[in-house]
């Protein structure tokens, strides 16, 4: 007898239909929850300043965040992996000491002093990568012990008294504006490099490769991703953009300090997780990251446009870290 095969009620497919659909509108809504927390906040801080939205002020607060957003872009391809790298902070400080050390005001040796300081931030990266992949040190210490290294280098190097001068060419790419015109040449950077990172993660096979190792590193690894590879790549590009970033920044500064950056890889951390990137690794974007960061420095601007002492400064900025990363991650959780 011919056994007939009786098909699955239509309805259980039409149930799944449905499902995907609201999953789909849920990620779509967490994706765009925080340009609206944005726009929000900018709302906020023009109505309790008159000041906020004046160019000037719009002008100091992208240059502000472009060091930050550079940084962000690195720390979201590390975090991307299921890892994370605390001494880009320290990366920047020392960067920006030995470019303003080795120039010391001469701009004919910007373009080579600025490529051996980018050299040395890309070879603490590959170092990190390393530490992580073959001798499987967890990333939280690997890179906790790599801000030892470079902060002691860097204190051998100035003796506790950083010196030399930042030449003209460097600073255009921290206070000036690109070619003359009403952009930062800070931002342009910050936006060709976030540009660049976005078609990588979103168009390459690198890209796919880091989210797969993020997600699920055994799977990758069975499907022939070479993921120590994967993962040091990604240390060493981390570790360049805190370069990159400590040139900018130190060009926006205008001196030379041991500190330079203090506090900046907590500030990317929160940005990076702020705009949807999972600390377990496997999901995120860099447009999440752009506005993370954004959210980050405005929040910052009206803490000091409020005029509060530094340490509730501090608090209010702790707290508002907090909350925001709480509130997006019970948004990213339904979405799930």
């Amino acid at each position: 007898m011919t056994q007939t095969l009786v098909p699955e009620p239509a309805h259980a497919s039409a149930s799944e239909v449905s499902r995907a659909r609201v999953d789909a509108r849920r990620r779509i809504l967490t994706s765009t929850a925080i340009w609206f927390s944005l726009l929000a906040l900018v709302i906020i801080s023009a109505l309790v300043s008159p000041v906020f939205l004046t160019t000037r002020n719009i002008t100091v607060i992208f240059k502000q965040a472009a060091p930050l957003g550079i940084l962000a872009v690195g720390e979201t391809i590390v975090l991307l992996t299921g890892g994370i790298d605390l001494s880009v902070a320290s990366v920047m400080a020392t960067v920006g000491v030995f470019a303003a050390g080795f120039m010391n005001a001469r701009n004919e040796l910007v373009l080579p002093i600025s490529l051996l300081c980018l050299l040395f931030a890309t070879l603490v990266g590959f170092l990190n990568g390393l530490l992580v992949t073959k001798l499987k040190i967890p990333p939280f210490i690997t890179t906790l012990g790599m801000i030892l290294v470079v902060n002691g280098l860097r204190f051998m190097y100035t003796q506790g008294a950083p010196k030399g001068r930042i030449p003209d060419g460097l600073r255009y790419w921290g206070r000036d504006n690109f070619l003359g015109g009403p952009i930062p040449s800070s931002v342009v950077v910050w936006l060709v490099v976030a540009l660049i990172a976005t078609f990588l993660l979103s168009r390459t096979t690198f890209g796919r490769r880091l989210y797969a190792v993020g997600g699920n590193p055994r799977t990758a690894f069975l499907s022939g991703v070479n993921v120590d590879a994967v993962k040091i790549a990604a240390y060493t590009v981390c570790s360049f953009l805190a370069g990159v970033a400590g040139l900018v920044l130190v060009g926006f500064i205008g001196y030379s300090d041991n500190w330079l950056g203090l506090g900046y890889e907590l500030n990317a951390i929160a940005a990076v997780v702020i705009g949807g990137t999972a600390f377990e690794g496997g999901r995120g974007s860099q447009m999440g990251t752009i506005a993370g960061v954004l959210i980050l420095t405005v929040l910052f601007e009206l803490v000091l446009l409020l005029q509060f002492p530094e340490e509730v400064r501090r608090i209010v900025k702790g707290l508002l870290i907090l909350i925001a990363v709480a509130l997006y991650g019970r948004l990213r959780a339904r979405s799930q």
